[in-house]
């Protein structure tokens, strides 16, 4: 009996060998999905990166006829959830949407990171991307971002601006245009988003760069008014609002929210570029188009290399304004 019951388990240990040992060579690999996968978010649930990453879920389940899960993991900028990622089995099950804060800024302002975003992450798409709208409160004296500037200057320690946090994107687009013109903006630390809009609508401070979803609606209203969108070139959604580096003489200012989707290192190459086209498939459907330019956002798709390309620069980018800002994590 024990005889049997060891050639049962030497066959089965045998197989799986040769099934690495083949999808290692490049020969074909097992079946994907042979389970359930999980996506895990690494924000709050509500949040923008959730509600793309639900919508995906949905899109992935159908085309792979297996439930897609979502598992919100929130923390330190998205670095818990990410975290828990990295350090999943390498099989293509556990996938995380992981933010441009626990990508890109963390590794230039934590001084010891759970993980190393490179070594630890396959890439294997952009997801989506989002860039913020400068406005100002309507008593300020600026209708365009050069006079925005021009009354920086000529007024300084006057302006402030509100942000959800050190290393978000609304905190790290007033540093970067504080850093290429050469004035201090005054921040004002927000817990809730939400309030942060209130804030600025009651005149509590005067400059804000947030979503065009959320701001853009106060500004039609007059509450508030747009210079210009932090992305390089203009949103097709909104075609009449110039960008800042336009608006302000400023080439090169460019600030995108964004979000990718990552593996565990080690799941191999051709399920990662397997997954990514699928991702791609589906960013690319009418009704999830229409969705993400709702929220003002721009799809992603692409492959592995372009996201680690992307990635890359990006990461340099924001270690450099760190640096140069002296920005400190909350």
């Amino acid at each position: 009996m024990l005889r049997k019951l060891d050639k049962k388990i030497g066959t089965f240990l045998l197989a799986a060998g040769l099934a690495a040992t083949a999808w290692a060579q490049g020969r074909p690999a097992p079946a994907f999905p042979a389970k359930p996968v999980k996506i895990i978010v690494a924000a709050a649930a509500g949040s923008s990166p959730d509600a793309i990453a639900r919508t995906l879920a949905t899109k992935l389940g159908a085309a792979w006829g297996q439930p897609v899960l979502i598992e919100n993991v929130a923390g330190l900028g998205g670095v818990t959830g990410t975290e828990r990622a990295a350090k999943a089995p390498a099989d293509g099950h556990t996938l995380v949407v992981s933010t441009i804060g626990a990508i890109a800024v963390a590794p230039g302002m934590m001084e010891k990171m759970p993980y190393d975003p490179v070594r630890d992450l396959a890439p294997v798409s952009l997801v989506m991307s989002m860039p913020n709208l400068l406005v100002v409160h309507p008593s300020v004296p600026a209708t365009n971002v050069r006079e925005l500037v021009a009354y920086a200057r000529q007024n300084p320690g006057k302006l402030r601006y509100g942000h959800p946090g050190s290393g978000t994107t609304p905190h790290l687009s007033a540093e970067l245009l504080g850093q290429m013109v050469g004035v201090k903006l005054q921040g004002v630390p927000y817990k809730s988003s939400a309030q942060m809009t209130t804030d600025l609508l009651g005149g509590h401070y005067e400059v804000l760069f947030h979503n065009t979803s959320v701001v853009l609606p106060h500004a039609r209203a007059g509450a508030a008014r747009v210079l210009g969108i932090t992305s390089a070139e203009r949103n097709p959604a909104q075609p009449d609002i110039p960008t800042v580096a336009e608006a302000g003489g400023l080439p090169g200012f460019a600030v995108n929210a964004w979000w990718g989707l990552y593996a565990p290192a080690g799941v191999p190459g051709e399920l990662v570029a397997k997954i990514s086209a699928d991702v791609a498939a589906a960013l690319a459907q009418p009704d999830v188009k229409a969705w993400i330019e709702q929220q003002g956002g721009v799809a992603g798709g692409g492959t592995p290399q372009a996201l680690r390309a992307f990635q890359a620069a990006e990461t340099q980018k924001w270690r450099d304004l760190v640096k140069a800002a002296n920005i400190q994590p909350d």
